[in-house]
């Protein structure tokens, strides 16, 4: 396994193939408030490259290439936060998307447990340490537990995207799947712009409480 930490943006001569994992790391959970400063991206070969952001240089104008690229599906568990934090802070929106977590509440009835880490070991017989998760990600200088932590969530997101593509055709729900991830996107625009925590679809339309 390789980590490659990156400063500002990707270098122009990186592909990650027709599909890159993606995950992200901020100063906290309110991406309105809270500040990006790390995107990690994985072509699910063992090696992850990781963009560090200094505070609110968010140019990556490679970065941002590739997450609008057509021809790219970007990989995410939990798509719906880490869409409205790059949308928020890199002023694009990726797509096209695919959601494990979606893919598991479509595949894993039987189940209420859906986090990455549960994926990864009920999936395909990996431990993911959550030990770094609430570390300071707006250092300058990233330890070598937090950069190994940070590339641990896209190293397995391939392998747990081919389990769950398997069993959505076994259901019966691949095209299910595709149309709700389609929707992604959208859900994350209106999170941003101020309806994340009100149900739209509902006949009266509540905020939720927190």
């Amino acid at each position: 396994m390789t980590i490659t930490l990156h400063v500002g943006d990707l270098p122009s001569n990186i592909s990650f193939g027709d599909c890159v994992a993606i995950d992200t790391e901020s100063m906290g959970l309110r991406w309105e408030r809270d500040r990006l400063c790390l995107v990690q991206l994985s072509a699910g070969d063992g090696n992850a490259h990781l963009v560090q952001f200094p505070a609110g240089q968010y140019d990556a104008p490679n970065l941002k290439k590739l997450l609008t690229d057509p021809k790219v599906v970007k990989l995410f568990h939990f798509a719906r936060a880490d869409l409205a934090t790059l949308f928020h802070h890199l002023g694009v929106m990726p797509q096209p998307v695919y959601c494990t977590k979606i893919a598991s509440v479509l595949t894993r009835t039987f189940s209420d447990r859906h986090s990455l880490k549960e994926l990864a070991r009920d999936l395909i017989g990996t431990e993911l340490s959550k030990e770094q998760q609430t570390s300071d990600w707006g250092t300058s200088t990233l330890s070598q537990e937090q950069l190994s932590y940070a590339a641990s969530d896209v190293l397995y997101l391939h392998k747990i995207k081919a389990v769950l593509d398997s069993r959505l055709a076994r259901e019966n729900r691949s095209e299910l799947a595709r149309k709700v991830m389609a929707a992604l996107p959208v859900r994350a625009e209106l999170d941003v712009a101020g309806w994340h925590d009100v149900d739209i679809f509902s006949h009266k339309p509540v905020r939720r409480a927190d």
